[in-house]
């Protein structure tokens, strides 16, 4: 069964885009979709088991290579390395996808210095280096694209506080370089994934996942989002009918962020049909004994 998107399948053809964090969760399903719909997809990442097996995935179900780097986003020389070895093998990035991140749950009080700043260099310095070397090495010659993942960190990031000021980072990022750079016909935008139903939440200790499992409750449509419906998103930001988007961060979190609970609380329904495009996701452990 192929990948059900709702874009037509030549959409990138010809093109290619890099997926960074591309073994897992979100962006495993971004590149899924984006090689559905013609594009060769350049997949990065720090396991190349991962990443070997999303590449595979691809081929199985397109018939089309995908390139695949392991490159850790947090070293700008690697990242720099990186990124001339995928330009010497494609010649043009049409797209970027900054998607890899990571984080850990702690109050702000108990992190220390270390876990702050390697949480704010995966989801912050890392971004910022992976944009400005695909920028400085091609896009400021050939236009393109790039579609930074951030967070649902709009009221504050209680329990993630280190990832909620990355994320935030990433934000004013987004509008900056959207700025400077549409002189070379670049369009920078964001997406902002509230809670999604991804592998992600199993890696979550057990305190943890047990609020994972009643977090629907706070979404005022009754349910988790899923990875396909973050892609359609995302891939929208990096076609042609997004040319004249730039600067903006989508929130992508069923209305979670909007309002005041305490002052009107959500009625329980089952009304928000999902749309689940992705043909190879698979529900987290997590989640599964929910209804």
């Amino acid at each position: 069964m192929p990948y059900r998107s709702v874009f037509r399948d030549d959409l990138f053809a010809g093109k290619t885009l890099i997926v960074t964090g591309g073994g897992s969760g979100i962006g495993r399903c971004t590149a899924h979709e984006l090689a559905a719909l013609g594009a060769r997809v350049v997949l990065l990442g720090r396991k190349e088991d991962k990443l070997k097996a999303v590449a595979d995935e691809i081929r199985e179900d397109t018939g089309r290579e995908a390139l695949f780097f392991t490159c850790d986003i947090r070293d700008e020389d690697k990242v720099r390395d990186t990124v001339a070895a995928i330009y010497k093998q494609v010649q043009q990035v049409d797209g970027l996808v900054n998607n890899a991140g990571g984080q850990f749950p702690s109050p702000v009080a108990m992190i220390s210095q270390k876990g702050w700043e390697t949480v704010i260099r995966t989801n912050l310095t890392g971004g910022f280096l992976m944009a400005r070397e695909v920028f400085m090495q091609g896009m400021n010659k050939t236009g393109g694209s790039i579609v930074n993942i951030v967070a649902d960190m709009w009221g504050g990031m209680p329990g993630m506080g280190h990832s909620g000021a990355a994320r935030a980072g990433m934000d004013n990022f987004t509008k900056t370089a959207a700025l400077e750079w549409a002189c070379a016909g670049v369009r920078v935008n964001a997406v902002a994934p509230g809670w999604i139903a991804s592998s992600g939440m199993d890696t979550y200790p057990e305190g943890m996942q047990q609020t994972i499992k009643t977090l629907r409750g706070a979404v005022p449509l009754k349910r988790l989002g899923l990875e396909a419906e973050v892609s359609s998103a995302i891939t929208f930001l990096l076609s042609d009918g997004a040319a004249f988007i730039s600067g903006d961060t989508w929130r992508i979190d069923g209305a979670a962020s909007q309002g005041n609970v305490a002052m009107f609380p959500l009625p329980d329904h089952k009304n928000s049909k999902p749309y689940d495009g992705f043909h190879r996701a698979v529900t987290p452990n997590v989640l599964k004994d929910l209804d």
